[in-house]
């Protein structure tokens, strides 16, 4: 059975136009051509799953789409993903030589894209050891990246892998997630769809949330992998939090990319200013939104966004209000949300309201954004794992839990950083179980 798709929306497309379009197959060319193929190529050691840079863009300057994308493959199954998802600007390619020539550095996430898209576009397939030739037997609990990565290279290899997940679609923040202006859900899942026909298998609607679906699995399987993520949305934790007219981020990222919501209308105020609340407020403007503000408590420089998402975000009309805090929600007698904030100032690394600084937004929407919470809490009660700080301890170098059946990658075990980092955890935790099942039936 193939992965479940999402209908093509029209209108959805038109709203969301890429940031970073395809390249024609003559800019690939000429883009391809213009990279030096350093030996020790920094920008292969800049990226977290260490993809042979230089290597797949010779073949496309050669005219080999299809050994440029399984050069790329082979580092990391979901490289179409990365390479719209990636802060290239801060991983491949802003680690290029060019930089140091006071030229702009080779566009890598794009010629990623360009291989990736004709190997897909062509059916193609990666070639995997014979099914079940390893003796091992793994569930994957989460169906995000690092879970998707994790279950991949464990079927390439020969052994067996079921990704658990309690969605009806795969793909985590890929799918649900990640803004439509950078990584369309249907992409996310066309690159799934390649990772079943390597012999992945898929439970949907599969929630684990007791010790006895634990203790199931654990009777099912040699491994378990939890490639959880993160938890629900941070609270703002002020009165009328839960007024109808509130939702957070990830629900109304979630809520567009599976046609739930498809137009905003008057003002919106996100509550945050990281990469997920400029996503936010960039897509409450395209999705009619006419005045979209962004409330942070802290100023400009503070922003914990990237640079580039928080100029962008600019350009796409999004007010900020700096050293502002949330107060309360109210409703006027009209339906309309009144947001009460006040000015704060930092004072001994504290925010100190400033007296006689009240004041109201009359909105349409508010969008908390503050981060998420840890959801580790059955892991440590029921699996017998460590947890510090909301995070799942591993061994880096194999990502093995204290608990030697269970591995961890990507949010639950880093705190949440970027899909490339959790491919990497999820290849790294597979390659170690196939180790230790080797050493098992030696």
């Amino acid at each position: 059975m193939s992965i479940t798709t999402l209908p093509d929306d029209p209108q959805l497309r038109e709203r969301f136009t890429e940031l970073k379009p395809p390249l024609t197959p003559q800019a690939a060319t000429i883009e391809a051509n213009r990279c030096l193929y350093c030996f020790d190529a920094p920008c292969t050691v800049a990226c977290p799953t260490h993809i042979d840079v230089p290597g797949f863009i010779k073949r496309i300057a050669s005219g080999n789409l299809r050994g440029s994308a399984m050069r790329i493959l082979d580092a990391n199954i979901l490289g179409g993903s990365c390479s719209r998802a990636c802060p290239v600007d801060i991983l491949c390619e802003g680690a290029c030589v060019m930089h140091k020539q006071g030229r702009h550095p080779i566009r890598i996430g794009q010629l990623q894209r360009h291989a990736i898209d004709a190997f897909h576009d062509a059916g193609g397939d990666v070639q995997t050891a014979p099914r079940n030739s390893r003796h091992v037997c793994v569930a994957c609990i989460g169906a995000g990246p690092a879970s998707l990565a994790c279950a991949a290279e464990l079927c390439r290899q020969g052994a067996k892998a079921t990704v658990v997940e309690r969605r009806a679609l795969p793909g985590g923040l890929n799918t649900y997630g990640v803004a439509e202006y950078k990584l369309r859900a249907s992409e996310s899942l066309r690159e799934i769809e390649m990772i079943r026909r390597m012999g992945v298998e898929f439970r949907f609607g599969a929630g684990i949330e007791t010790a006895e679906d634990l203790k199931e699995l654990e009777s099912e399987f040699d491994f378990i992998f939890l490639g959880l993520g993160l938890g629900a949305m941070q609270q703002l934790n002020i009165p009328g939090e839960e007024s109808e007219g509130v939702m957070n981020a990830l629900e109304l990222i979630a809520g567009y990319k599976t046609g739930r919501i498809r137009e905003l209308a008057g003002t919106v105020v996100v509550v945050g200013a990281g990469n997920t609340a400029i996503d936010a407020a960039n897509a409450a403007r395209r999705l009619g939104a006419e005045t979209v503000y962004l409330l942070y408590r802290r100023g400009e420089r503070e922003i914990p966004a990237f640079e580039s998402e928080y100029e962008h975000s600019k350009v796409e009309g999004v007010q900020f209000l700096w050293h502002r805090q949330p107060m309360a929600i109210r409703a006027d007698a009209h339906g309309v949300l009144l947001l009460d904030t006040v000015q704060v100032r930092e004072v001994d690394k504290e925010l100190v309201p400033i007296p006689d600084s009240k004041f109201t937004i009359a909105c349409h929407l508010v969008v908390p954004a503050i981060g998420q919470s840890p959801i580790t809490d059955l892991m440590r009660d029921f699996c017998r794992i460590d947890v510090r700080d909301g995070q799942i301890v591993t061994d880096r170098a194999t990502g093995q839990t204290g608990n030697p059946r269970y591995f961890a990658g990507g949010d639950c075990m880093n705190g949440g950083r970027e899909v490339v980092d959790a491919v990497a955890d999820g290849k790294r935790s597979a390659l170690a179980m196939l180790t230790i099942a080797e050493a098992m039936y030696a």
